[in-house]
């Protein structure tokens, strides 16, 4: 059924890296959440109503609300597919986000009204009436609710879209609290106990906290988070299978939205190599990571002496002392400056987010490990943050 759709609706539906198919499936997944959330809310809406039922009213208010959402991911996917502009060169991917982020938002209110809805019930409970219509609409909800969880969460991992998958949780949130609200019914019916509004509060619990897991997982790509540690590797694998290069640092990932992705990276060549064979090399590894990973890269070459005897050993040296300091500490850029009466040993030192020492005392450290070898050497230290 799901592949058919997919069949159907989407050209080329299985080149999942391209924009313009990301797109087509999150306004599939939007327009088929509209669909069935409108269904959904007419039901519950009558069963609410003819049972006296303040959580299945309830819950019918809450698909509604996801209707409300899906029409803003439809909307936020067909938007950020627009192509860039002069004044969006980067295109309008992160709507994506945004969209996401107001998705949430609205969980995170329909969980507030469900709350105080709930809590009136406890402080004035009336047991709600049950029947076999009301039984078999809520059990309906429950399958249709399970398969939309089902497509959202397929269509989420298959384009990686924080805002699709926000849809399969709210659907998943939905179907369990669609089993409560039918079990709580139950109960009331064949007791004497009326947890009719326990229960809301237990949904609306639920909910809440659906909603702000959907608004992480939006919140962090707009506010430019570490990017996923396999396409760093992914990055790495291609740059390094060049002979010519010898090392890479200073990755960094720009997001401007799914599928739209800026890389630069800083690349270690010999220092006595070819320039004009190497500058090609370069334009051959960015051309490769464009169409492999349809992202844009931008690579600056930095020459290292890989034949001069005193650089390697003085490297081998200085790599020992950054580990007797601390192992994850590492360097990159590594040269030295002769001179008359002194050696500068210059080089970057990366020091991971949260190091137990500061920039200075790290640079310190070094120092005084460097000059304790040979007072003769001068370190010259740029302290680095690891982006990736």
């Amino acid at each position: 059924m799901l592949k058919l759709l997919f069949r159907i609706f989407i050209k080329n539906y299985k080149d999942t890296a391209s924009a313009s198919v990301r797109q087509a499936y999150g306004v599939l997944c939007g327009g088929l959440g509209i669909v069935f959330n409108l269904v959904l809310f007419a039901g519950k809406f009558l069963a609410g109503a003819l049972s006296g039922s303040i959580a299945i009213t309830a819950d019918a208010f809450n698909n509604l609300s996801d209707a409300g959402s899906s029409i803003i991911t439809l909307f936020g996917f067909k938007m950020a597919g627009q192509k860039p502009d002069k004044d969006h060169p980067f295109g309008h991917g992160r709507i994506e986000y945004i969209s996401g982020l107001l998705v949430s938002m609205l969980i995170l209110f329909m969980a507030f009204e469900l709350l105080k809805s709930s809590v009136s019930k406890i402080l004035n409970p009336s047991a709600p009436s049950i029947s076999p219509v009301i039984i078999g609409i809520l059990a309906a909800s429950i399958l249709v609710k399970g398969y939309m969880a089902y497509y959202n969460y397929k269509v989420g991992r298959l384009i990686n879209s924080s805002t699709v998958k926000a849809a399969g949780t709210d659907s998943l949130s939905d179907m369990v609290s669609t089993s409560l609200v039918l079990i709580s019914s139950l109960i009331s019916h064949y007791t004497d106990l009326i947890i009719d509004g326990y229960c809301g509060v237990l949904l609306g619990l639920l909910i809440f906290y659906a909603g702000i897991q959907a608004a992480k997982d939006t919140i962090g790509p707009l506010l430019g988070q570490a990017p996923d540690p396999e396409y760093v590797q992914q990055v790495s694998d291609i740059v390094m299978s060049y002979d010519g290069i010898i090392g890479i640092h200073d990755l960094i990932v720009h997001n401007y939205g799914p599928g739209r992705v800026l890389i630069s990276l800083h690349a270690e060549v010999p220092s006595d190599g070819d320039i004009l064979a190497m500058h090609d090399m370069i334009d051959l590894i960015e051309h490769n990571l464009r169409d492999t990973l349809h992202c844009s890269a931008v690579i600056h070459m930095d020459p290292i002496s890989v034949n001069d005897k005193e650089t390697v050993h003085l490297k081998l040296l200085t790599a020992g002392y950054l580990a007797e300091i601390d192992e994850q500490l590492t360097m990159h850029d590594f040269r030295i400056v002769k001179g008359p009466t002194h050696t500068n040993i210059i080089f970057d030192v990366v020091v991971p987010y949260g190091f137990k020492m500061s920039d200075s005392q790290v640079r310190a450290a070094i120092t005084e490990r460097i000059r304790q070898d040979n007072p003769n050497y001068y370190a010259v230290i740029e302290v680095d943050k690891q982006f990736t």
